[in-house]
């Protein structure tokens, strides 16, 4: 029994130590000075950037430095702090004391002796050199140069008003692409005029042996570093379509919302894979075929159409919670169901406008993402707009059961979400309001603006509503911030078609399982098989997860013969007969055990029907848009 509350006033019992707000709050006002950042980045072999910066100061005593911790397009507090080694802060030659805040281990408190105008600070930035230490951004041929791993900034500021003035030393006969002005290059050394240090943390280099650009129009340019020179042969249709994908883009919202705006693109097997937005420029990576098998990657050409939308979408136009003032203000991101959701509805209807990608490809995806959506347990209890959390909550790591604690749905099923509202407008108006209308007026303005607007819920309503009138505030609550909601398969059903099942896998599932070399049977014996033989991505309750296969299970054998992907798909079909289980030697942890699967629905992959004689409203959604 526990001791009543008067018993326990003979133990001892602290009580909290408060701790102080330290750290000055960012104001809008200028920053007395302009920061000027050296970085060395010749060390390849070894991946390490050498830092030197010096900051004005305007008066002594403290001095905060902050790390920057919250990264827009990250969703979550991903700065690498842990990379950071050899800190050093001196003035006038002079070593100055200084201690790191233990209740935020991003800020550096540098005492600052009387008379001094500046500090020095040096820094070197360990990159990883393997991927269980976090993503590659430095191979023999390549750098991925993200500025706010190599730079502090003040504390009591908004980052838009502290200048900074930046010089990167490259690798001998390198060449560096960012969205930066007043370039000079000298023997190696970049350097570019003064800039915000929010405009330069949001403006990355890529920099390559193996490089090449070409103009894409509408001031827009594409730069491409690669593993080896011959994977940046690109084919003037290769080009072609993504200039037509830029034409798209500018047809669609009606403006730039850029000066310029510059693709950085790697070819590359080795560099750490990436896809994050920027208002002038986006860092991407593909396979190094990306040209040279052109045919056989349309399934990975919808990443350039991604980053290019979000110029509009999620960097001009963001949530009103998202925007910060510096990067150590928590983002919250409950309306990434606009942010990433319609970018990943305007990624698939672009690339198709332009010819980046097939109707095939982009209608199989659509089938995939609603496919699995029909079946993940996890809609019954959490909503699409609490998954907009869970690059917080999870930290984009691996999840045991991830169909039933769900991921970051925001993205595939906010497309669905948004293609019912593009065939809701268009249905009650033949046709004559879409989407489009949305995206000109609530992603257009000003040409040329390159700043910053804010929304919140209601302003996407009100310009629903001017587009076309109806329940839009039920609609979106419904299906965004409501669970146990049935498939979203409305726009699919509205455009004309129907969600089947069929025994082959759609275009988007076959070149998805190609590339990994992997055997994707969620709908049929609840797993997916990786090119080993391992389990990954176990359904909820469905066979496998019955058979207590759970991730890292390991199939060593299907019917007494060494796993293969025909095997298993083999064993499957074999099932159909109602009698003959689904027979599998599995090992997990060194012990081994053989399953018996009591499925016998064959394979299964989702795929969109034409249903009926109607219009073909995909096509309609698809057709181009620009001058041809």
């Amino acid at each position: 029994m526990a001791a009543p509350i008067h018993a326990q006033e003979a133990v001892s019992r602290p009580q909290p130590v408060v701790q102080p707000l330290t750290i000055p709050l960012p104001a809008d006002k200028p920053y007395p000075g302009t920061m000027q950042l050296r970085v060395d980045a010749t060390d390849v072999a070894r991946g390490i950037f050498h830092v030197r910066q010096t900051i004005p100061v305007a008066k002594t005593g403290k001095l905060t430095l902050l790390y920057p911790e919250w990264l827009p397009g990250k969703h979550a507090p991903r700065g690498a702090i842990a990379e950071m080694a050899g800190f050093k802060a001196s003035a006038g030659g002079e070593p100055l004391v200084w201690t790191r805040q233990p209740t935020d281990v991003y800020a550096f408190d540098v005492d600052v002796p009387a008379g001094t105008k500046s500090i020095d600070i040096s820094f070197d930035f360990l990159s990883p050199t393997r991927t269980s230490e976090g993503r590659v951004v430095v191979t023999p041929a390549m750098m991925n140069l993200q500025w706010e791993q190599v730079s502090l900034y003040p504390a009591g500021y908004f980052t838009r008003n502290i200048p900074v003035q930046l010089e990167v030393t490259l690798p001998e006969g390198w060449t560096g692409a960012a969205a930066l002005d007043g370039l000079k290059v000298s023997a190696g050394r970049y350097s570019f005029a003064p800039t915000s240090y929010e405009t330069l943390v949001d403006s990355p280099m890529f920099a390559g042996k193996y490089f090449r650009k070409w103009d894409l129009g509408n001031k827009v340019t594409l730069n491409v570093v690669a593993d080896e020179a011959k994977y940046l042969e690109a084919s003037p249709d290769h080009i072609a379509r993504h200039a037509a994908l830029v034409s798209e883009a500018v047809a669609l919202f009606g403006v730039r919302h850029f000066d310029r705006y510059e693709f950085l693109l790697a070819l590359s097997d080795e560099l750490g894979g990436i896809g994050l937005e920027h208002h002038r420029s986006s860092e991407n990576s593909r396979h190094p075929d990306y040209f040279t098998k052109w045919n056989d990657n349309d399934s990975e050409r919808g990443l350039l159409p991604h980053e290019l939308t979000h110029s509009w979408n999620g960097k001009y136009r963001r949530p009103d919670k998202l925007w910060t003032p510096d990067f150590r203000t928590p983002m919250q991101g409950n309306l990434l169901w606009v942010y990433e959701g319609q970018t990943s509805f305007w990624d698939l209807v672009l690339a198709a406008r332009s010819g980046m990608q097939s109707k095939e490809m982009v209608l199989a995806e659509w089938a995939t993402n609603a496919g699995y959506y029909s079946v993940q347990p996890g809609r019954e209890w959490r909503p699409v707009e609490d998954t907009t959390l869970d690059p917080v909550i999870a930290a984009r790591k691996p999840k045991p059961f991830s169909s039933w604690s769900r991921s970051e749905d925001y993205y595939n099923e906010g497309s669905l979400m948004w293609l019912e509202a593009d065939m809701l407008i268009r249905g009650a108006t033949n046709n004559a309001r879409s989407l489009d209308d949305f995206a000109r007026a609530f992603f257009g303005g000003r040409e040329g603006d390159w700043g910053q607007e804010t929304y919140d819920f209601d302003d996407v309503v009100a310009t629903l509503n001017a587009v076309h009138p109806y329940d839009w505030a039920t609609f979106l609550h419904e299906r965004m911030q409501t669970s146990g909601r049935p498939a979203p398969t409305g726009g699919i059903e509205r455009a004309g078609y129907r969600l089947v099942w069929r025994d082959t896998p759609n275009v988007f599932d076959r070149d998805r399982m190609a590339q990994a070399k992997n055997a994707d049977l969620t709908h049929s014996l609840g797993m997916t098989v990786d090119k080993d033989g391992v389990a990954t991505g176990i359904l909820w309750n469905g066979p496998a997860f019955k058979a207590d296969i759970v991730n890292g299970t390991k199939v060593v054998a299907v019917d007494g013969l060494a796993y293969s992907r025909e095997r298993i798909e083999a064993a499957v079909q074999a099932a159909t007969d109602g009698k003959t289980p689904v027979r599998l030697l599995v090992e997990r942890g060194g012990r081994y055990r053989n399953v018996e699967i009591d499925y016998h629905g064959g394979l299964r992959w989702p795929h969109l029907e034409k249903s009926g004689n109607g219009p073909d409203w995909f096509d309609r959604l698809l057709a181009p848009r620009r001058a041809l």
